[in-house]
């Protein structure tokens, strides 16, 4: 069985499903720091550096919005889009 089909099954469930619901937006700011560091053309190491921090800060800062043991900082995010090139809006949406 590949990921796919494992995802496609596990979905069935309810409660699997409700909860990968409520991390979606975890998974779409991952994806979109993710694209804006390969963009940028960077590494974690050269994310780090120009965060002014250690890269292990930034594999854990990458994992942990698919982990869900730990929320960044607002500041953090800020820093992780200005070492990348971009800027970080947040927005309330109804």
């Amino acid at each position: 069985m590949n990921h796919n089909q494992l995802k496609k099954k596990a979905l069935k469930k309810q409660s699997v499903r409700k909860e990968y619901e409520a991390l979606k937006p975890e998974f779409n700011l991952l994806r979109e720091m993710l694209k804006a560091r390969n963009d940028a053309g960077l590494s974690q190491a050269e994310v780090a550096e120009r965060m002014g921090t250690k890269p292990p800060a930034v594999t854990r800062l990458e994992s942990s919005l698919t982990s869900g043991r730990h929320s960044p900082s607002i500041s953090t995010l800020k820093k992780y889009a200005e070492a990348v090139g971009c800027h970080l809006v947040i927005k309330l949406v109804h």
